[in-house]
């Protein structure tokens, strides 16, 4: 059986289309040959921790920044297309995420998990996405929570480059107008919520709900349908609406259906012991 589909946890729930599928030990990368860098990535939060925190020691943050080589050469970032570039190698699968091992550190740190950031985007309000989301997870009531991060390019838009220009195949990296996170939350009841947002590549103000968004439109400038395993009428009710499940999310924090926290005001219930880590700042 060499279906990813049907090998990898984080597929359960479908992923779009992408020219090529790679796999990790603890996510997944649609790769995309045309836009040099992935199309998409597909995670499980801290999958299995609750099984090996206890035993495992301190992961520290890996840094090794690499070329993933089951792409084509001339198909793929090297680290000279970043140098002096102005941009951060932003992570779309966030290194703070997978760290039980250290190998599943490092994966993260393959050029293909990488799009192009802006600093402004990468240090602040990305990572403030990428806790609160941990957060999220941290529920005592969500068992598991999947997280599709997608690079967006606007047609009618320009697309700025970056690239080595040493580089033998002339291989330039379109830097992505924006960034669409969805995330699906499923709980002790078997229940789905669903969030999606989507961030310019820009440093961004206000609070994390401002960049809530209909998960349909979502879809539509991605190129593919997300969570496409589950079948479109469960979803529905949940992809129409941009600030879908934030009253349910309200009822795994509170126990008050009604009350609608914002995501900036997510606080963790930790699953007992906590590893310290070393991460710093960024993604």
């Amino acid at each position: 059986m060499n279906d990813p589909f049907q090998m990898q946890p984080e597929l359960r729930y479908g992923a779009p289309a992408c020219d090529q599928i790679l796999t990790g030990r603890r996510f997944t990368i649609g790769y995309s040959w045309y836009f040099r860098q992935a199309k998409w990535t597909l995670e499980i939060i801290k999958r299995d921790e609750e099984l090996i925190s206890e035993i495992l020691p301190d992961v520290q943050r890996s840094d090794n920044f690499r070329a993933d080589t089951r792409i084509p050469e001339r198909f793929r970032a090297g680290l000279n297309a970043y140098r002096k570039s102005g941009f951060d190698r932003g992570h779309l699968v966030a290194s703070a995420n997978q760290n039980l091992r250290e190998i599943h550190n490092s994966e993260t740190f393959l050029l293909s998990n990488m799009s192009p950031q802006a600093k402004g985007l990468n240090r602040h309000k990305w990572v403030e996405l990428e806790k609160a989301i941990r957060d999220l997870n941290y529920q005592d009531n969500v068992l598991e929570t999947y997280v599709l991060t997608c690079p967006v390019f606007y047609f009618g838009e320009a697309v700025e480059t970056i690239g080595d220009q040493n580089d033998e195949y002339g291989i330039d990296v379109p830097v992505p107008h924006a960034f669409i996170k969805s995330v699906l939350a499923e709980d002790d009841k078997g229940k789905l919520s669903l969030w999606t947002f989507e961030m310019k590549n820009k440093k961004l103000k206000g609070d994390l709900e401002d960049y809530l968004v209909v998960t349909y439109d979502a879809e539509q400038i991605v190129g593919g349908r997300f969570w496409d395993r589950i079948s479109a009428g469960d979803l529905h009710d949940l992809k129409k609406e941009a600030r879908a499940g934030a009253g349910q999310y309200a009822g795994y924090a509170t126990r008050q259906p009604r009350s609608k926290p914002g995501w900036g005001q997510i606080r963790a219930r930790r699953l007992g012991h906590r590893r310290r880590t070393s991460w710093t700042s960024h993604n």
